[in-house]
């Protein structure tokens, strides 16, 4: 039994550590569980992109800080990832795009 026990435990310990939250500016902490995230090493804006296909939504890390952008189609984060330029193309296609006060904004729960 105290084996059993354990092996709960252990697992349920190794998923709480895996687990990340980021504070993003303008909304606060969200649980990265739900996001495909890719850290960036070709790019001195972008450091980090998360996506979220589901609800469409983007968590990204310019330089030291998290924004966040609303209703991002799968085919524009492609184009992103993809780009000569990925700090270019934030500028150009989606930086006031995809505003999170104009456009649907995802509710994660706690």
């Amino acid at each position: 039994m105290r084996i059993i026990v354990f092996i709960l435990a252990s697992s349920f310990l190794a998923f709480n550590a895996n687990a990340e939250s980021v504070s993003v500016k303008y909304r606060g902490a969200v649980d990265l569980a739900p996001f495909k995230c890719n850290w960036i090493n070709r790019s001195s804006l972008v450091n980090r992109l998360c996506y979220d296909e589901k609800e469409t939504y983007v968590v990204v890390k310019l330089r030291d800080t998290y924004y966040h952008y609303c209703e991002v189609p799968k085919s524009t984060v492609a184009a992103w990832f993809s780009a000569s330029s990925m700090g270019r193309f934030y500028n150009g296609y989606i930086k006031r795009r995809y505003d999170c006060q104009l456009n649907y904004m995802p509710i994660y729960d706690d």
